[in-house]
C-alpha cells in the first residue's frame, strides 16, 4: 500500500518571516490593516446586537447570523459555502464513512416507517428485523401515524455504539408484532457500491464519492479481483461529485508508476505543491479505464486527469463537471462550519479544469439542459473547447482545459432524443419505492422465487410494466414508455436487488450500459 501526503503552505511562518525583513514599515501597515478589519467586524457585531435589543419584532439572531454568512460567501466562488449545524453532522458522517445505528434502508410508507432491507450484517439483520417490517416504536417513542422529521426519527434510532434499542415492529407476511431489541452498532456507509468482474479479465469498482473509507474500500476491492485473475480494470467516477482529494490521489498512487506526476496545487499566495506517485502500486502494470460523466466532479476529475495526463489509461464517456477549487473546512464553534475555498488544482500537463463560474446558481450545478440543447450530450464534436487552453500528455496527446476532462473515447447519452427524461427518472428512488409496494403484496411468494423465474415473469410479459404505468399515472408522473424493454430491465434489476443482493443488480444494469459495451468493444478490437 502506497503512503503519500498532500502539503500546505503554512501562512503564518511566511507572514512571520516576511515581516522580520520588512521591518517597523510592514508592521506599521499590519495595525493600520488590523484596526480597518477590526472596524468591519464591529460594524457588522453593532447592526446584530443593535437588531436583538430595538426591533420592534422577536426574531432568531441565529437565523440572522446564518443569512449574514451566506451573504458573504454568495459573493465568492459557488464552491464556498456554510453548513449549518443541522446540517453539519449528516454531511460529515457521509464523510467519515459510517454512522452508530440499527442498520436499515427505509422510507416512509403511509405514516410508517417501513424497512426496505437490513443492511447486510448489519444491527437489525443480526436482530432479526427483515425487509417489509414496519417499525411502530423505538423504545417507549411511537413511529407510526405522526409526521416525524428526520432529525428526530434518527435520534431515536441511532446512539451510542453497544447501547441497545427496543424495536416494535409489523410483520405483514405473519401478522404479528414483534419486539425486538437491536445493539446498536457502527454501520458503513459504503464509498464503493460494488466490485465485480464484467469479463473474464476485466474488473469493475465503482466508486459514488471519496470519503474517509474510500481508499480502503477501494484497495480491498482490487485485490480481491486481482486474486480472481483480472488483467484490466474500470474504475467508474459517473455522477461522482467528489470529497477528499488525498483520497483520489491515494487511488491514483496504486495506478501510478513512481514518481508521475499526480496532482499540482496553487494558494492565493502562488505557493505551489506537487503530489507525486510513490514506489510501489498495486495496479501499475494493467490496462486501466476511467468512466465519467457530467457530474463526476472535483476528486473524480483529479483522478481522472492523472490517468489521462500520464498515458495510463483511457478516459471513457461524456465531458466531467468542471471543478478545479480545494476546499478547507473550518469549524464556526456552535456546531456550524464553513468550507472556503483555499487553492487551484491542476492536472499533471497543467490544466485546470475549473469552469467559469459568473452564473453561481442553479445553473452552474446542473448544465444537463445546457449540455442537452447544445448536443453535446449526444455528439462529441458538439463539445466546445478553446484552442488556447490546448495542453499535451506524457506522450504528448493534446487535451484541454477551461471546463471539465474531455474523455479521450465519447460515449453518447444513452436514450434517443425525448427519453433522457423517462431514463434518468428509472434509476430514481421512485422506482425502488414501486418494487417495495408491490413486494410487499406478495413477498412470502416473490422470496421464494428463483433469479430465473423472477426474469421470466417481469421481462417476459407486460404485467409490471402496466402495473408501473398505473402507478407513475396514479402518482402524477408523465413518462415516455416507448422503450419498454429497457424499462422492464431497470424494473427487473431492482427487484433482484431487494431480493436478492446489489451485485446480481449491477450485473443486470452493467448488461446494458453503453460505456461497458464500449470498453469491452475496445479490449476485444486491441486483442
Amino acid at each position: 500500500m502506497k503512503m503519500n501526503k498532500i502539503y500546505f503552505p503554512i501562512i503564518i511562518a511566511i507572514a512571520v518571516a516576511v515581516g522580520l525583513l520588512l521591518g517597523s514599515r510592514l508592521n506599521s501597515f499590519g495595525d493600520a490593516a488590523f484596526s480597518a478589519k477590526n472596524t468591519k467586524r464591529n460594524k457588522l457585531n453593532k447592526l446584530i446586537d443593535f437588531i436583538e435589543r430595538e426591533y420592534v419584532d422577536d426574531i432568531n439572531s441565529d437565523s440572522i447570523v446564518d443569512l449574514t454568512v451566506n451573504g458573504i460567501l454568495e459573493n465568492l466562488d459557488p464552491h464556498s459555502v456554510y453548513i449549518s449545524k443541522s446540517e453539519l453532522q449528516s454531511v460529515s458522517e457521509n464523510m467519515k464513512g459510517d454512522f452508530v445505528g440499527i442498520g436499515v434502508n427505509f422510507y416512509m410508507y403511509k405514516d410508517t416507517v417501513a424497512i426496505i432491507k437490513t443492511i447486510n450484517g448489519g444491527p437489525s439483520e443480526k436482530a432479526g428485523i427483515k425487509a417489509g417490517d414496519r417499525l411502530l416504536f423505538a423504545n417507549s417513542f411511537q413511529l407510526y401515524n405522526k409526521k416525524i422529521d428526520n432529525d428526530t426519527l434518527f435520534s431515536k434510532l441511532k446512539g451510542e455504539k453497544g447501547s441497545t434499542v427496543a424495536i416494535t415492529v409489523y410483520r405483514k407476511t405473519t401478522n404479528q408484532k414483534l419486539k425486538i431489541n437491536v445493539k446498536r452498532d457502527v454501520v458503513p456507509i459504503k464509498s464503493v457500491d460494488v466490485s465485480l468482474k464484467i469479463s473474464d479479465k476485466v474488473g469493475y469498482i465503482k466508486i459514488n464519492r471519496f470519503a474517509e473509507t474510500t481508499y480502503d474500500e477501494f484497495h480491498k476491492a482490487l485485490l480481491s479481483l486481482k486474486s480472481q485473475g483480472i488483467k484490466e480494470l474500470v474504475i467508474d467516477l459517473r455522477d461522482n461529485g467528489g470529497g477528499y482529494l488525498e483520497v483520489a490521489v491515494a487511488i491514483a498512487d496504486d495506478i501510478l508508476k513512481d514518481k508521475e506526476l499526480i496532482v499540482k496545487t496553487k494558494n492565493k499566495k502562488g505557493r505551489e505543491d506537487k503530489t507525486f506517485a510513490t514506489e510501489k502500486g498495486d495496479f501499475e502494470d494493467g490496462k486501466v479505464y476511467v468512466l465519467i460523466n457530467e457530474n463526476s466532479a472535483s476528486a473524480s476529475e483529479i483522478l481522472a486527469g492523472a490517468i489521462q495526463d500520464n498515458d495510463r489509461g483511457v478516459v471513457v464517456g461524456r465531458r466531467s463537471f468542471g471543478k478545479g477549487l480545494v476546499q478547507r473546512e473550518m469549524p464556526l464553534g456552535d456546531g456550524s462550519a464553513v468550507r472556503l475555498t483555499v487553492a487551484r488544482y491542476y492536472t499533471p500537463s497543467g490544466r485546470s479544469i475549473q469552469k467559469p463560474y459568473s452564473d453561481k446558481g442553479s445553473d452552474y450545478f446542473n448544465e444537463f439542459e445546457k449540455r442537452f440543447e447544445s448536443g453535446e450530450l449526444y455528439e462529441a464534436d458538439s463539445i466546445k473547447v478553446a484552442d488556447s487552453l490546448k495542453f499535451r500528455t506524457k506522450k504528448g496527446r493534446v487535451v484541454y482545459g477551461g471546463g471539465g476532462i474531455t474523455p479521450d473515447v465519447f460515449v453518447p447519452f444513452q436514450a434517443k432524443h425525448g427519453e433522457e427524461a423517462t431514463f434518468r427518472f428509472m434509476q430514481s428512488g421512485f422506482v425502488s419505492y414501486f418494487v417495495f409496494e408491490h413486494l410487499d403484496n406478495k413477498r412470502a411468494l416473490l422470496g421464494d422465487y428463483s433469479v430465473k423465474k423472477l426474469k421470466e415473469e417481469i421481462l417476459g410479459s407486460d404485467i409490471y410494466l402496466n402495473a408501473f404505468k398505473k402507478y407513475t399515472t396514479e402518482s402524477g408522473v408523465l413518462l415516455n414508455f416507448n422503450q419498454k424493454e429497457k424499462i422492464k430491465k431497470y424494473l427487473y434489476a431492482e427487484f433482484v436487488r431487494q431480493i436478492y443482493d446489489e451485485i446480481s443488480y449491477y450485473e443486470i444494469i452493467l448488461s446494458e450500459d453503453a460505456m461497458i459495451k464500449k470498453v469491452l468493444e475496445m479490449k476485444v478490437s486491441n486483442e
